[in-house]
């Protein structure tokens, strides 16, 4: 595009450009700034103020049933299995290689900076970055190579990057978003407690110099608010974060570490020692209600308390006029936002992916009854025309062959680059 060297320019303003090769990594250690917390402002490397801006990967190495226009195969797993039963395991493994190689490259994320944005927020499944079975792979996961590509497009493109572990060992949430078993199982789990610790601590080491990095959010909206032990699990959750930032910490002092409140990141009752480290900040969400100071005044009112920035990095799925007003409250308030999501199947998005013809094969088999093999066999429609349904799907997510949505875009209010 155009602009990719209007990029590059404002890239080393920033100082985004110091590192190298995207590892973020120096053989004598940090050579540049990072962006560092003033109170409730975060501070860029130049001394301005940062006011966080942009949108959130999701669906791309964190499948969501309801961006593919499904709604009881839901999580990635579900999903998984469906395209298993549906094409077959080698097949389906090949339609995820396909899909994380297409549905966000350097092209979306030039374009991302042109809306205005000047943060992107990167959802992941914390598999990426081990030897499980996930989107096509086991032993070769590809994590660090995935968000190696993201922190050099976003470098070129002058944006910052928050890395948010969206599925958790054992799951922190309890519901589909986590890709969980229906509860939050990390909480009693000191395995999954060390998995989820090790993890981050790989992530830090390997980007701890990585400027283009804004910060690490430790895990996505944590515990549902489905469970009659709620209160239990709300208590131990200051207790798993102190563990994660401390795993952080052993290799890490530069980054940010970003923590969201329980229940959909809305309750930040549960915390009671909220400032037990010097770069951390609050993150929080929201869907629906009225777009006023009001409807949030608990999250502001936690803020204010703490003295420390807010974050909004999931917000969206409304009215453009909703997200309009919403949006003015957060800039009144001074809390950043990241809309949800930036691509998905139809519309309230920043792209919407065009349905490939007779993608309502798809459809209908991920949501017919799947629980015995008689139903599966039932359910399966011809393999020639739906394997190519799914690679047209391939071709439809690109971002040439997205529609966008100019309407939605304008209503976050976001400052273009010229």
């Amino acid at each position: 595009m155009k602009n990719v060297i209007k990029a590059g320019i404002l890239s080393v303003a920033l100082g985004l450009s110091a590192c190298t090769g995207g590892t973020g990594e120096t053989e004598k250690g940090p050579s540049v700034s990072f962006v560092r917390i003033e109170g409730q402002d975060l501070i860029e490397p130049n001394g301005n103020k940062l006011f966080i801006q942009g949108t959130n990967l999701g669906n791309w190495l964190n499948p969501e049933g309801y961006m593919f226009g499904f709604d009881k195969t839901n999580s990635a797993h579900f999903i998984n299995e469906m395209l298993c039963q549906l094409t077959g395991p080698d097949f389906a493994a090949e339609f995820w290689r396909n899909f994380k190689d297409n549905y966000v490259t350097r092209a979306d994320i030039q374009f991302i900076k042109q809306t205005g944005a000047n943060t992107i927020r990167l959802p992941f499944h914390y598999k990426l970055f081990t030897d499980e079975d996930y989107m096509g792979l086991t032993s070769t996961q590809d994590g660090f190579a995935r968000v190696d590509s993201l922190v050099e497009w976003c470098r070129e493109a002058g944006l910052y990057l928050i890395l948010d572990m969206h599925d958790a060992p054992g799951g922190q949430t309890g519901d589909n978003i986590d890709d969980s078993y229906g509860y939050p199982w990390l909480f009693e789990s000191e395995v999954s407690q060390n998995l989820f610790c090790d993890i981050w601590r790989r992530i830090a080491s390997k980007y701890k110099n990585e400027p283009v990095i804004l910060g690490y959010e430790l895990c996505n909206e944590p515990i549902a608010p489905y469970f009659e032990n709620m209160d239990e699990l709300n208590a131990q959750l200051e207790a798993l974060y102190k563990k994660g930032v401390a795993a952080i910490r052993e290799v890490d002092k530069n980054h940010i570490i970003l923590l969201g409140g329980a229940q959909w990141n809305g309750n930040f009752r549960p915390f009671k020692d909220a400032k037990f480290d010097d770069k951390i900040m609050y993150t929080c969400h929201r869907y629906g209600g009225e777009p006023t100071a009001d409807a949030i005044r608990e999250i502001i009112n936690f803020r204010d308390s703490v003295n420390l920035p807010m974050y909004m990095g999931e917000i969206g799925h409304n009215t453009n006029e909703w997200q309009a007003a919403f949006c003015q409250v957060m800039r009144d308030n001074n809390i950043g936002y990241t809309f949800w999501p930036y691509k998905k199947i139809d519309s309230s998005s920043f792209v919407g992916i065009v349905r490939p013809q007779e993608w309502q094969l798809v459809i209908d088999f991920a949501e017919a009854p799947r629980t015995t093999y008689k139903e599966i066999r039932a359910a399966r429609p011809n393999q020639v025309t739906v394997r190519k349904v799914l690679t047209d799907f391939i071709q439809a997510c690109k971002l040439e062959h997205c529609t966008v949505q100019k309407e939605y875009i304008q209503s976050l209010g976001m400052h273009k680059s010229e």
